[in-house]
């Protein structure tokens, strides 16, 4: 009787322990895998998915989070057979393990270590010091505690991420990135080995230059008990050391991977380990990484030390290619400073969509004469680059070219909101209103960044439409609701962009560009298009100082063909939008040709859109051969001989003159009765100064304000003009020149007489101040 009652409460007692065991076991809190102030490497990778940049932890770690699924079956077996082949069996330890263990330690024999893999991760995540008895039953708790909440799939990945494999090296995916030169999913099995070895002694078995016996052996070893369970070869490598020293460290794109690091730097993204991923291309990045160091190599004896580029597919907006600086740890030229984000002076590369609004106005066509002669607007007075001009000169021409008269004369004609709008609507940031900028906005009076300048040109090469570059896939940009320019001007501003025959060193026709040089010689830029990349490179310096080599057409141009050769893109064939029709034009004015025009060029014309008129430029005319004067009309006197004659207003000759290219004048009309009436059909003057209903006030005491211009347009073959007041005669000029009128106070009728007798004339009103 008594022996039953002593089992009975036995078997209570037991029941008891077992039932708050149970209690206890389900009450234990999650842990955690990892230890709270855990952080993974920052990773960037690829849009293939290929690592680009691996940065160091807070701690001075390696460190890159591998899924267990994408690391290699056969380190998994190897490390499991090596430190826990019964992991999948035990609740956290292994008490038969434990035991051998305390045995090997009390008799002095080896017989290995009595932890679990999930033990190893208690000590791992914890920081526990395991080596007396009471440390070892605390890690036996955090194991247990563990498999209460985790899967044993999920220990496992924890382990492989943490577990040390030499130096500051931590995890099998940056060891095997680091120590083999591949990832972890690709490690072979001898690979395997030789990395399963590691965290049991990281520090003696790390892998470095010459023999390493102990590495060496743990890896035989390790590998004869694998033969015996798979039926094995015998060791392929012999005493041979497997892996290398330590790799060099990916730090591709750096300011690229700063620039997402800084955007997704939150504690949770850092400790998850997920990498970042890119837009980029690797080969591409590296092709214009290598076009910007051979060519700052061989400019260096210029002063030229410091270059960046953007290469974006314009139809996704997707950046390829970011290279911030030419040298990231160059401080000489501070190299860590991003070039793509510093918002600087554009120049002339805002010019193109000058050119594309006054078409898209109807205000030219590429063939439309220009006016390129000095010339005030207002109080600005713009200059060419070279300090010459060109005299009148085709609009394709006036582009290519870069001259700045013609483009900021059509940028004062553009429609409400003109440039300063559309660059506010294509996304550039234009922090003053459009006063503060006035004219010089055409020629880089606002600052840009290089991504904003590579989305106009995005906008230029594919749909017209306002959207931002992007450097990670899958987001969605926003976008203007329509597009800015239509089809038909989009393809006639990048005809007008191509480069011409005769350019040896940029040779690739399809090539589409331009350059702009900032005032100062501070900048220089070049942006391109081919097929449907866009590329902008910039050359300068960061501190801002100005280098008289600095100019775009002759450093940053050359260096934006070289970086098209490196990368070898496909050519994308140019169709004709459905809205476009191609012409015939007099390849002198620009105009409809007339059949006295004897040079025609073929090109495009937007109907209902762009400016066209006949040609008034070349006509037909009879001279007197006797007299060599034109005459009216075939009279059937001897000697009269049928011409084709050019008539160019006068202020279009005179500069043509100024601009060195003279042009033939037609000789003047003999002075009958009916050529002076077939002149008086023609146009007059018209007064352009003074401006009728004005009222202008003169200062005597100041000599520059007591005189008033007189300007008037004259028709062709005008060579002089007379000015009146009222009845008294105030000089004569030719049409190009002002009459300077030293003005009383007044009401005056202020008229003009060509030589031809054609007048005009205009009411004024002048005031005198003391």
């Amino acid at each position: 009787m008594f022996r039953r009652l002593w089992q009975r409460r036995i078997l209570r007692h037991l029941g008891a322990a077992l039932v708050t065991a149970l209690l206890v076991y389900a009450l234990l809190p999650d842990p955690g895998l990892y230890p709270p102030d855990f952080r993974f490497s920052r990773t960037l990778e690829d849009r293939n998915g290929k690592l680009l940049h691996l940065t160091l932890t807070t701690d001075g770690k390696y460190r890159r989070h591998t899924p267990l699924a994408e690391i290699s079956p056969d380190l998994i077996e190897a490390t499991l057979e090596l430190e826990d082949r019964h992991f999948y069996r035990h609740p956290g330890f292994n008490p038969m393990s434990l035991l051998r263990a305390t045995w090997g330690a009390v008799s002095g024999s080896a017989r290995g270590g009595g932890s679990t893999i999930t033990m190893q991760l208690a000590r791992l995540r914890h920081d526990m010091h395991t080596r007396t008895a009471w440390g070892k039953l605390w890690q036996i708790f955090r194991a247990v505690q563990m498999e209460r909440h985790y899967t044993k799939a999920e220990i496992l990945e924890a382990y492989l991420n943490q577990a040390p494999y030499g130096g500051n090296v931590e995890g099998i995916g940056a060891a095997s990135l680091l120590w083999c030169g591949k990832g972890a999913h690709d490690l072979t099995l001898r690979e395997a080995v030789a990395f399963a070895v590691l965290p049991q002694s990281p520090t003696r078995r790390r892998p470095r230059e010459g023999d390493n016996k102990s590495l060496a052996n743990a890896q035989h070893r390790l590998w004869e008990r694998l033969r015996q369970i798979r039926g094995l070869p015998a060791d392929p490598l012999d005493e041979t050391f497997t892996l290398r020293e330590l790799l060099p460290v990916p730090r591709e794109t750096p300011h690229l991977a700063r620039r997402l690091f800084s955007e997704s730097a939150s504690p949770d993204l850092q400790m998850s380990g997920i990498p970042v991923h890119s837009t980029i291309e690797v080969e591409k990045q590296r092709r214009v990484e290598s076009a910007l160091s051979d060519y700052i190599g061989r400019k260096r004896d210029v002063g030229i030390t410091n270059a960046c580029a953007l290469l974006v597919h314009a139809p996704t907006r997707e950046v390829l290619a970011y290279v911030g600086s030419s040298g990231f740890l160059d401080s000489t030229i501070q190299g860590q400073v991003d070039g793509v984000l510093a918002r600087r002076s554009p120049g002339s590369a805002l010019k193109p969509f000058i050119y594309a609004l006054a078409m898209q106005q109807g205000l030219i066509h590429p063939y439309t004469l220009l006016r390129d002669g000095q010339t005030s607007f207002g109080g600005y007075n713009p200059e060419n680059f070279d300090r010459q001009f060109s005299g009148p000169i085709a609009a394709r021409d006036a582009l290519y070219h870069s001259r700045n008269i013609p483009a900021v004369s059509l940028a004062q004609r553009l429609a409400h909101p003109g440039l300063y709008g559309f660059l506010k609507s294509a996304g550039v940031a234009l922090p003053r209103p459009a006063e503060h900028y006035g004219l010089s906005l055409p020629l880089g009076g606002a600052e840009v960044s290089m991504e904003e300048l590579a989305a106009m040109y995005c906008l230029l090469a594919d749909d017209g439409c306002a959207r931002p570059v992007k450097f990670t896939p899958g987001t969605a940009a926003a976008s203007t609701a329509k597009p800015l320019l239509t089809p038909e001007v989009r393809h006639l501003t990048r005809e007008m962009m191509r480069t011409r025959e005769g350019e040896p060193a940029l040779d690739d026709p399809g090539v589409l560009w331009k350059t702009g040089t900032s005032h100062g010689f501070r900048d220089a830029w070049a942006a391109g298009i081919r097929g449907d990349y866009v590329l902008v490179v910039w050359i300068g310096n960061f501190n801002g100082r100005a280098n008289p080599a600095f100019i775009a057409r002759e450093c940053a141009a050359p260096l934006l063909f070289e970086t098209f050769r490196h990368l070898r893109l496909p050519r994308k064939r140019e169709t004709t939008p459905p809205g476009l029709t191609e012409i015939d034009l007099c390849a002198v004015s620009g105009q409809l040709p007339s059949p006295m025009c004897q040079h025609r060029v073929r090109g495009g014309f937007i109907p209902g859109v762009s400016p066209i008129t006949p040609c008034e430029i070349h006509r037909e005319v009879i001279i007197d051969s006797a007299s060599g004067l034109r005459v009216a009309r075939d009279d059937g006197r001897p000697g009269l001989q049928r011409s084709v004659q050019e008539f160019w207003p006068p202020e279009m000759l005179e500069l043509f003159r100024k601009a060195g290219v003279p042009r033939k004048t037609p000789p003047p009309l003999e002075a009958s009765a009916e050529s002076l009436s077939t002149a008086e059909t023609a146009q007059g003057p018209k007064i352009t100064s003074p401006q009728s209903a004005l009222v202008y006030t003169l200062q005597a005491s100041a000599s520059d304000r007591q005189t008033i211009p007189l300007r008037a347009d004259a028709a062709p073959g005008v060579s002089r003009v007379f000015w009146f007041a009222d009845s008294r005669f105030l000089g004569a000029s030719t049409p190009t020149q002002p009459v300077m009128w030293r003005a009383a106070a007044g009401r005056w009728r202020v008229h003009v007489l060509d030589d031809q007798g054609r007048s005009a004339a205009v009411q004024v009103r002048v005031e005198m101040l003391p």
